[in-house]
């Protein structure tokens, strides 16, 4: 995992376990308190999360992120543009919120086909 400071980085690493199946990394990098929010799941926390999304990972090709900007003190703004394996793409963009160098909370604004 980067190292605390470097909040970008830490979201990348995500965005790449997400895409390579490793569960581990994203188990280790969000915090017990973690909450995930879409227009799908409000507030869901990361038992929930993993049930509903990360199954997912196993329909994405692969992410280019197109934007990653820390904000503040403690997030990251990303957007990013997915490829299924059935060739269809979509755009999403998404708000993390770090905490000691782990994510406290992630939030997903989807909807763009490609």
């Amino acid at each position: 995992m980067p190292a605390s400071d470097d909040r970008a980085g830490t979201v990348r690493a995500c965005f790449a376990a997400f895409q390579a199946g490793d569960r581990q990394v994203l188990e280790d990098t969000l915090t017990d308190d973690f909450r995930f929010f879409s227009p799908a799941d409000v507030g869901i926390d990361k038992a929930r999360f993993f049930e509903r999304c990360w199954p997912n990972h196993e329909m994405i090709r692969s992410f280019e992120l197109t934007r990653v900007h820390e904000i503040g003190d403690d997030e990251v703004l990303v957007t990013y543009e997915a490829e299924r394996n059935d060739g269809s793409r979509f755009r999403n963009t998404e708000v993390y919120r770090l905490r000691d160098g782990r994510i406290t909370s992630q939030e997903v604004y989807f909807g763009w086909n490609l």
